[in-house]
């Protein structure tokens, strides 16, 4: 009997995108012969995943589950060749199943994710599936799984922008209609406002010493005295701030308002308090 080594497994689930014990069982078949397994696959139905499993996936959609306590929350992009296959109903509710499964595994990767249950098998399992029914290649670009004392969710242009922010809470019941209403249009704010970080604090400190050294350089153009480009520097930084974090952004629905003023009157309303921790935004191909 051939000695079946991991890096044959591997090597061809590469060529086919077949399951691990799929593979494994066909090399053993094959008594180790690469080309014969992969006719043993094709034997079995999985041809059409071996022609497909090279395809660029450029399309897809962007799937969000939130739990019922609004407490949790999970976001998956799962990528199709097709715009045509990316919008039909039946590819979009794969992506359902997939993000539920990210939710209940608390999955932090991708590959942890394929190793996940999903309706007693595994979310690679779903995705060969999909492979099969929708014709197209299929994959999971990335995953986020959220926690908080509240998470809402949001999704933009039927898959192509998706958020999920979380906030934190006292006095308040995240799964309120009142809360939930609130949350989506922070979360709307994110999708279409497209913030670098949620407070002044979370912001990248390199995203800001590059603005900064952007400033001081175009300031020293002024000509003017070192003190005054420090001040102007120190201006400019402070617009970006108001107009790249969240908290300090005008409110797209209300531009009088920032989204702090906004997130004040919701918590007065609901009489508890209410602070924006962090959000996840995936945009369609974008690359992590």
């Amino acid at each position: 009997m051939a000695d079946i080594t991991a890096s044959m497994v591997k090597e061809l689930r590469e060529m086919t995108d077949a399951g691990m014990m799929e593979c494994k069982k066909a090399l053993v078949e094959a008594e180790g012969d690469m080309e014969k397994a992969v006719d043993v696959l094709r034997t079995r139905g999985l041809a059409a995943v071996a022609k497909k499993a090279g395809r660029a996936t450029n399309e897809g959609t962007v799937m969000t589950v939130v739990s019922d306590d609004c407490t949790r929350g999970a976001m998956v992009e799962l990528n199709c060749e097709t715009d045509f296959v990316a919008m039909n109903e039946k590819f979009k509710a794969y992506a359902e199943r997939i993000a539920k499964a990210a939710l209940a595994a608390d999955a932090q990767d991708v590959e942890a994710l394929k190793a996940a249950d999903c309706d007693g098998e595994t979310v690679e399992a779903v995705v060969t599936d999909a492979i099969h029914v929708m014709g197209e290649n299929t994959q999971i670009a990335r995953v986020a799984v959220v926690n908080g004392d509240g998470v809402a969710s949001y999704i933009h242009g039927g898959g192509k922008i998706g958020v999920l922010v979380v906030f934190n809470l006292e006095g308040i019941d995240p799964a309120s209609d009142a809360f939930k209403a609130y949350g989506r249009d922070i979360a709307m704010q994110v999708a279409a406002a497209s913030p670098v970080a949620a407070n002044r604090d979370a912001v990248d400190p390199s995203i800001v010493e590059h603005e900064k050294s952007i400033y001081m350089a175009q300031a020293a153009e002024s000509g003017k005295p070192e003190a005054i480009q420090e001040k102007m520097a120190t201006g400019r930084l402070e617009k970006f701030f108001k107009e790249n974090v969240l908290t300090e952004q005008q409110y797209v629905k209300d531009p009088d308002k920032t989204v702090t003023d906004y997130t004040n009157e919701v918590a007065k309303s609901l009489g508890g308090t209410i602070a924006i921790a962090d959000f996840k935004r995936f945009v369609l191909g974008e690359e992590a």
